[in-house]
């Protein structure tokens, strides 16, 4: 009896000490939350910001749409480049551009099952099924998890970020100068780039000085972040500041002294 009583006792206090450092994370992620929330709070209201202007709908994924409206002021038909564009209006950064506002461009991805779709609804995209790198003409693997917005280079990152096993998909690299020169875009007004973690590769193989993009979206997660900095840092691109907290998710740049302004200085000014 005393024994059957000790490993009572003995289960007892584990599930208290399991309920206790339960209980001390759930108290931890709130105290972090709480004295974060100030800046969380304003990185909401300037995106809310760009939502009560342009409207709650949108194509892309977050603000990026938004983003883009507002720095060019809806201005219509620019020129865009979409690397790794995927689904032709499911989270597209472009989508809006080229529907309402008349823009054209190039939509690069190496998912070929895409191409149907961008034939059929995006008459003034050209779609481009390849994996831009640092060369041309290499066979690379492409890991495309079930969540296809997600495919990455690294098989491991698309495994994690999916929560799904992945499958191996080959792909025709090419640099950025490459697919411009072959389809005779010399100036670019906007480009965005989300290869999962590709980003510094696909840079390296992109003469900005000769294409001199007003503005470009870079998906940036923490491992390539600094890679992506330093190369816009070299080039004479700064990050454009108002968005910096309205996305979490990218960076935006454009050339130094023509960051331009917009509704979020409006709204800053105001308070």
């Amino acid at each position: 009896m005393k024994v059957a009583q000790r490993k009572l006792n003995l289960v007892v206090l584990a599930m208290l000490v399991v309920m206790g450092v339960v209980l001390g994370y759930v108290v931890g992620i709130y105290r972090t939350e709480y004295r974060l929330r100030p800046y969380l709070w304003r990185g909401d209201s300037e995106l809310q910001a760009l939502a009560t202007r342009y409207g709650s709908a949108r194509h892309s994924r977050y603000g990026e749409e938004w983003i883009v409206r507002d720095f060019f002021e809806d201005r219509r038909g620019g020129v865009f480049v979409d690397v790794g564009a995927n689904h032709y209006q499911r989270d597209s950064n472009t989508y809006y551009l080229e529907s309402q506002l008349g823009w054209s461009g190039l939509a690069i991805e190496p998912q070929t099952k895409f191409a149907a779709e961008y034939r059929a609804q995006r008459p003034l995209t050209t779609f481009v099924p390849l994996f831009v790198s640092d060369v041309s003409d290499r066979t690379a693997t492409l890991y495309v998890p079930s969540n296809d917005a997600i495919a990455s280079f690294d098989k491991h990152f698309a495994e994690a970020e999916s929560h799904s096993s992945a499958d191996a998909v080959s792909a025709q690299t090419t640099t950025l100068d490459d697919i411009l020169d072959r389809h005779g875009i010399r100036e670019v007004d906007f480009l965005s780039i989300d290869i999962e973690l590709h980003e510094p590769q696909a840079l390296k193989g992109f003469s900005i000085e000769r294409f001199r993009p007003r503005l470009v979206g870079v998906e940036s997660h923490a491992p390539v972040r600094q890679q992506i900095l330093d190369y816009f840092a070299n080039h004479g691109y700064v990050v454009v500041g108002k968005y910096l907290r309205a996305d979490n998710e990218n960076l935006w740049f454009a050339p130094i002294g023509q960051a331009g302004s917009g509704i979020l200085e409006t709204v800053a000014h105001s308070h």
